[in-house]
């Protein structure tokens, strides 16, 4: 990395949002966050959108900005989805996160997080952010090119993109270059493992359709291929590969989203050493 791309990280670095689940005892997990501090709230077909709900109204109490998430799928019908979104009006909570969901069949009357943006713009609600998923290296149920096309349709809808797990920064380029060619410019944050323990990420990332980067790390002769020999994997060589993306504006990347998969601690102390090393490696101005 050269000084500029070292900053363009650190900005990074800086506007981040730490993804959980809902778990037991999660709360105390988060105790080595500033309070203030961004989190998204998962929902999923084990968890629901109750338990996503009822846990973005603690962490809000406590003072966190949270993102929960509202997969389109557990969403019953447009009655539900006004139910939820009065709810979250109720707290406050301004910001939504809508990926489709896994689930099948859908539980409700929507499909895709396409039809329920559509039908949450007919709505009157406080959401005024709202980021939606991008797979840079594609679904594991869904073709390349229709992903491009719903992702193009539901750029109207939507305040930014997140992009899915991904450990090949030549992937996530090239993707962003591919997205920007076909017009859709929605700000994107990049996601990224956190530290995490080494089996729980591969069994994980696999599960979603990661395997091409899995792929990419068995083929690593340097650190990044370590993740899978190493007790637990760390993202440095990641965001080293990424940083130039953050120094070009060009790419429109605007922020990182780690997937911790709850291990949050280890996570945030990595964040907080590894600014230090960047800072500590950019050259000190005089006076």
């Amino acid at each position: 990395m050269n000084d500029h791309e070292r900053r363009a990280l650190l900005g990074a670095l800086a506007d981040t949002c730490l993804e959980i689940f809902p778990a037991g005892g999660i709360e105390k997990r988060l105790d080595s966050l500033t309070r203030g501090a961004s989190v998204a709230v998962t929902c999923s077909e084990r968890h629901g959108i109750d338990a996503t709900l009822e846990l973005t109204e603690r962490l809000v109490r406590d003072g966190f900005r949270v993102v929960p998430h509202l997969s389109a799928r557990q969403v019953e019908d447009e009655t539900h989805l006004e139910a939820v979104l009065d709810r979250l009006q109720e707290l406050e909570v301004h910001s939504l996160f809508v990926p489709g969901g896994d689930i099948s069949p859908p539980i409700g009357s929507f499909s895709s997080a396409l039809e329920l943006l559509q039908a949450m713009a007919l709505m009157d609600h406080g959401i005024t952010s709202v980021g939606i998923a991008a797979h840079p290296e594609g679904h594991p149920i869904i073709g390349t090119e229709e992903l491009l096309e719903h992702l193009s349709a539901k750029q109207r809808y939507a305040s930014y993109m997140v992009t899915q797990m991904c450990f090949d920064p030549v992937a996530i380029a090239d993707w962003l270059t591919d997205v920007r060619a076909r017009g859709i410019r929605l700000p994107a944050r990049i996601g990224v493992p956190g530290v995490i323990e080494r089996k729980r990420l591969v069994t994980t990332a696999l599960r979603i359709g990661v395997g091409q980067s899995v792929g990419f790390l068995r083929k690593q002769k340097g650190l990044a291929g370590r993740l899978l020999a190493a007790p637990e994997y760390r993202p440095d060589d990641l965001l080293a590969g990424l940083a130039p993306l953050f120094a070009d504006p060009a790419t429109g990347v605007s922020g990182l989203h780690f997937y911790t998969l709850n291990q949050i601690g280890g996570s945030e102390s990595w964040r907080t050493s590894y600014v230090q090393q960047l800072q500590a490696e950019l050259p000190r101005t005089a006076g």
